[in-house]
């Protein structure tokens, strides 16, 4: 098979003459396009797949552009769980080419979107573990477990390829059929919508409440739309840094704001929401604050600092965003009482009622027309033109990308 192989010597690339960093990352990155041996069954339930789309994470991107943020950390402790050389890509839709012998649910020529959990039943761990038992995959305890090498999702480990690739590996239980109705472009986006489901679903606005969604990526888009769908009665302030990303929020019925500089998101984000800003010879702080949850898609320092001045006493602030490890300024998390909570991912979800996967109740959100991502697929490439890719992520004000992806089809 054709595939982007990540930790590997890259094909040499002419120096770029740039201030982008992403841009100079990017000429330098140890991925390269390779021939493969085509994958088998990992074990007797696990199926062969043919991606159709895949989506270029958050998480993928700033791998690729070494974006590790403003402090190398040599002590991170997620460096067990993963294994090189890989092959990324977890956002996939493909169909089923070929079944093991002993997966169940599937037939060749389904069409399916990939929940890309290495958990304890892809791994074939039994009994599963208590994380497993409750839907709770994100927090497996299993991600290193033979005989699979170390990785937490498909992309991260060495033995299961991702969706970067003319062929990719899935255990039976990690494939969702997509009902005919559903467009590829809108299948696409299960695993983004399901990872912010999980964070707004388990950390829910009160009634009539007030929140910020902190960037208007994939993310930012998708956590605007469930909030706008599930608590209509709740008002939503986004934070966009590029103008497609502002546009397609208030067609989500979002009031928009922009990023920069920190002191006026400041105090536009406490104009919106009645807070009270207090005199400082810095940046100030509202208090009263008015803003009940930031939900940060983005996850960096000044995202942090703006977040907790302008959330209401015993807000909430919700990291849902992947960004390296960072300093800042945190008086106000305490001062104020507000619970700073971390999102990984999703598993199991409550909505209205009925638990079900993530990626179920966005299938199902489609389907019924609760939901409506269109406009958030922006570019999409081949393959052979994945620098081209990286280059329209890696200058969004200028390409207009909010979501971009591979297309095999």
């Amino acid at each position: 098979m054709q595939a982007l192989l990540y930790g590997v010597r890259p094909d040499p690339q002419p120096e770029i003459d740039t201030t982008n960093h992403l841009l100079r990352n990017l000429a330098r990155t140890p991925m390269k396009l390779v021939e493969m041996d085509d994958p088998g069954f990992l074990r007797p339930d696990w199926v062969v797949t043919q991606p159709r789309l895949t989506g270029i994470c958050g998480s993928d991107s700033k791998q690729v552009f070494m974006d590790w943020g403003e402090v190398q950390s040599p002590d991170n402790p997620m460096k067990g769980f993963f294994s090189l050389p890989q092959v990324l890509g977890h956002e996939v839709v493909a169909d089923v080419v070929a079944l093991g012998p002993e997966a169940e649910g599937l037939s060749v020529g389904d069409r399916v979107v990939l929940n890309p959990w290495l958990s304890c039943g892809p791994r074939g761990v039994d009994p599963m573990c208590a994380a497993c038992e409750r839907g709770d995959y994100s927090l497996c305890v299993s991600f290193a477990v033979g005989p699979i090498a170390p990785g937490i999702h498909t992309g991260t480990s060495k033995d299961a390829s991702g969706g970067y690739a003319t062929l990719m590996p899935a255990h039976d239980s990690m494939l969702f059929k997509v009902p005919d109705g559903v467009s590829d472009e809108l299948a696409v986006f299960a695993d983004p919508f399901a990872v912010s489901l999980h964070a707004v679903t388990r950390h829910a606005p009160p009634p009539g409440g007030k929140v910020m969604v902190y960037g208007a990526g994939a993310l930012g888009t998708c956590a605007t739309a469930i909030l706008r769908e599930l608590y209509p009665d709740v008002d939503v302030l986004v934070v966009a840094r590029f103008d497609a990303q502002a546009a397609l929020a208030r067609k989500l019925g979002a009031t928009v704001i922009g990023h920069e500089p920190a002191l006026q998101v400041i105090e536009e984000a406490a104009a919106w929401s009645g807070g009270v800003l207090q005199a400082s010879d810095g940046m100030p702080m509202a208090y009263p604050g008015g803003i009940d949850v930031v939900y940060d898609t983005i996850g960096k320092q000044e995202t942090f600092e703006i977040g907790v001045r302008v959330l209401a006493a015993r807000g909430t602030l919700v990291k849902a965003g992947v960004h390296g490890p960072t300093f800042w300024e945190d008086t106000p998390l305490y001062f104020k009482e507000i619970s700073f909570v971390g999102s990984n991912a999703f598993g199991f979800e409550e909505v209205d009622g009925v638990r079900r996967h993530g990626i179920s109740h966005y299938l199902d959100f489609v389907a019924a027309g609760r939901v409506d991502l269109t406009g958030m697929l922006t570019h999409t490439f081949r393959l052979d033109d994945w620098r081209d890719a990286f280059v329209a992520l890696a200058t969004q004000d200028a390409s207009g990308a909010i979501k971009a992806a591979f297309d095999f089809r």
